[in-house]
C-alpha cells in the first residue's frame, strides 16, 4: 500500500480484505452496510469488465477488483471523485480501477454503449418531495433523488450492459414495484432477490436485486432474507463473513 497524507476531517478505515484501506472524509457522505453488501451479491468472473454507478468513495471497486479485470467508477461529485481516486491509488490498484469525474446521466458521452459485463449502484434510495430541498443537506442530500432519479440509473445502466449483462443494485423494498417496472422497460428482467432484515422477524429495510438484460420475463429467484443482526445486537455469521470478521465472534 502506497503512504498517502490525510486531509483535514479525513480518517483511515480498515477495508478488512487484501490488507486494503479506504480513507473517508467525515464531512461527506462515508460508506455503509449497503454498498458492502451490494459488493458482495453478484457472482463476478475473472474476465468481466465491471462499472459502478455514482462510486462514492470508491469502496466498492475496492472490494471487488481482485475478482474482475477492470473497473470502472463514475461520480458526480469532485470531492468524492478525488477521494475514490486517490483510494485506488492507495492500494495500489490505479491500473485496475479507473474513476471517472462525471455525471452518469449523460453516460452516452463518458463510455462505449454495452460495453460492461456487469453494473452495480447504490442510488440515491427516496424522491424528493416538494418542499424539502432547501431542508436538507449533506447525507440526507445523497440520499434523496437530487441528482439522480431511479429511471436514470436504470437508463444508464442498460446503455452500459451488453446484452447477456447483469445489472445489480440495492435500493429500498418499497420502491420494488417501481423498480421491476422500470428494468422491464429498458430491456431488464430481475433475476435474483434478496430482503435484508435488521434482526430476525423484523421486516425489510434493505433489498439487493439483480436483472439481465434481454432475459425473458420469469424466473424471479427470491433468496432466503439476510438477516444483519442477532437479538443481542451483535451481527451474524453471515455479516461477520461478508465484513471479514470471522474470527471477531463475540466481540463484535
Amino acid at each position: 500500500m502506497r503512504a498517502v497524507a490525510l486531509g483535514e476531517y479525513e480518517r483511515l478505515d480498515d477495508l478488512m480484505r487484501s490488507g486494503r484501506k479506504i480513507i473517508q472524509n467525515t464531512r461527506e457522505f462515508c460508506f455503509s452496510l449497503d454498498a458492502v453488501l451490494l459488493a458482495h451479491f453478484p457472482r463476478y468472473r475473472s474476465r468481466q469488465r465491471v462499472l459502478e454507478l455514482g462510486t462514492g468513495t470508491g469502496v466498492i471497486p475496492l472490494l471487488i477488483a481482485d475478482e474482475v479485470a477492470h473497473v470502472e467508477a463514475v461520480e458526480i461529485s469532485p470531492v468524492m471523485a478525488e477521494l475514490a481516486a486517490r483510494n485506488a491509488f492507495m492500494n495500489e490498484l490505479d491500473e485496475k480501477i479507473t474513476v471517472k469525474e462525471g455525471d452518469y446521466r449523460a453516460i452516452r458521452s463518458l463510455y462505449p454503449a454495452e460495453s460492461f459485463d456487469v453494473v452495480l449502484a447504490n442510488p440515491p434510495y427516496r424522491p424528493v418531495a416538494h418542499g424539502q430541498v432547501n431542508k436538507m443537506s449533506g447525507v440526507a442530500r445523497a440520499r434523496h433523488e437530487f441528482t439522480a432519479t431511479l429511471t436514470d440509473v436504470v437508463c444508464a445502466a442498460r446503455y452500459a450492459l451488453k446484452f447477456g449483462g447483469r445489472f445489480a443494485m440495492v435500493h429500498l423494498p418499497e420502491r420494488l414495484g417501481e423498480i421491476i417496472v422500470a428494468m422491464h422497460e429498458h430491456q431488464m428482467e430481475p433475476k435474483r432477490l434478496r430482503m435484508v432484515q435488521p434482526k430476525a422477524g423484523k421486516a425489510p429495510n434493505m433489498m439487493l436485486i439483480e436483472a439481465v438484460v434481454g432475459a425473458a420475463p420469469g424466473g424471479l429467484k427470491v433468496m432466503p432474507p439476510l438477516i444483519v443482526h442477532r437479538e443481542d445486537g451483535s451481527y451474524t455469521e453471515e455479516i461477520l463473513a461478508i465484513y471479514g470478521m470471522q474470527d471477531a465472534g463475540e466481540d463484535t
